[in-house]
């Protein structure tokens, strides 16, 4: 068995917990975050030896993780439903409740919409970033971010405003 090269060990280990992060909030779960992050960098290190030429292995394993999380859900989206149950969380935070309601309206999104506002406002990404990440134009990013937070709000109503109060 080949052992992998000590470049790509320090860049997954680098890399996982971001990684991770972002896979949480677009995925509203620990294990299927998981999932996708180890899918992930198993993708990177078939190619590792052309991506570690690259100028940005973080952007391209940012852009692997979006685009196999909107592959996994365009192949899934017969398959699986919706669960009332939320994943485990991490400790009280004083904004449990903010938090909480903003997963749970993330999680009723469209996974493209989802990646964008995770990505542009979470990730605080730029349009331009966005749209090489979800190969959409940056108008098409702009339209789909007004859109996706128009109806992000319409999901949360009136319990945003108490929440955030």
């Amino acid at each position: 068995m080949r052992q992998a090269p000590a470049d790509y060990l320090e860049f997954a280990a680098a890399r996982s917990g971001p990684l991770f992060r972002t896979a949480c909030l677009l995925t509203g779960d620990w294990h299927l975050a998981e999932d996708l992050v180890q899918e992930t960098l198993a993708k990177m290190y078939r190619s590792w030896r052309r991506i570690s030429r690259a100028d940005s292995p973080v952007a391209y394993a940012n852009t692997v993780l979006v685009r196999t999380y909107i592959s996994q859900r365009r192949r899934r989206s017969s398959a699986e439903r919706p669960s009332d149950r939320l994943p485990d969380t991490a400790g009280p935070a004083p904004d449990a409740e903010l938090r909480m309601a903003l997963l749970d309206g993330l999680a009723r999104l469209a996974a493209k919409d989802r990646a964008v506002l995770v990505l542009r406002y979470w990730e605080d990404r730029s349009v331009e970033e966005t749209s090489q990440v979800l190969r959409l134009s940056p108008g098409a990013v702009r339209t789909r971010s007004v859109r996706a937070l128009h109806r992000l709000r319409a999901l949360l109503g009136a319990d945003l405003a108490d929440l955030a109060a």
